[in-house]
């Protein structure tokens, strides 16, 4: 695979329509099937407002191969040493080639950057059964190095979330060290 290029958007790219539109469908529809199950009816997992906003803060990093984009990620700091991304997401015609992984990588190295000596991820869990695409991702961070610090119930997580859920979850949340 030929190795993305991966930018940090401007704010000023909020403004691009087309963009966000592109951003907002990709991760939905990448949501829709890592979370098939998960949630009542066809719960979206961003709109474009949302996505707007995070571009506009500095947000969303965009990979892209031969100008196309292949993947996201958002990336926020939480604490004054520690960062976090979510969203992530990497187009499904390029899913198994690193696009994933180079997103995280530089979603690691945005916030080492800016001093945070820990990363953060959140994965939504089914609390009663296995969904093939979580149990997937969390072989995948653990073998990017994160580890399980917290199990939250999405009820004292995201109370607004609860009532859409089609079944009971909680959130894993993970943190590695950016230190080593």
């Amino acid at each position: 695979m030929t190795t993305p290029e991966i930018m940090l958007l401007p704010p000023s790219a909020a403004d691009d329509a087309e963009l966000v539109t592109t951003l907002t469908d990709l991760t939905n529809a990448v949501y829709a099937k890592a979370e098939k199950g998960l949630w009542i009816g066809d719960t979206d997992r961003t709109d474009p407002a949302e996505v707007a906003g995070f571009v506009r803060a500095g947000e969303i990093a965009v990979a892209r191969l031969d100008g196309a984009v292949a993947g996201s990620v958002r990336i926020q700091r939480l604490a004054a040493d520690l960062g976090e991304f979510g969203m992530l997401v990497a187009a499904p015609a390029v899913r198994g080639t690193g696009v994933g992984r180079e997103l995280v990588r530089f979603a690691e190295e945005h916030s080492r950057a800016a001093g945070c000596t820990r990363m953060q991820l959140e994965l939504l869990v089914p609390r009663e059964w296995t969904h093939p695409s979580k149990e997937f991702l969390a072989g995948w961070y653990g073998r990017l190095g994160y580890r399980v610090v917290e199990t939250a119930t999405i009820e004292s997580a995201y109370p607004n979330l609860a009532p859409q859920l089609a079944t009971p979850c909680d959130f894993l949340v993970y943190h590695r060290d950016l230190a080593g």
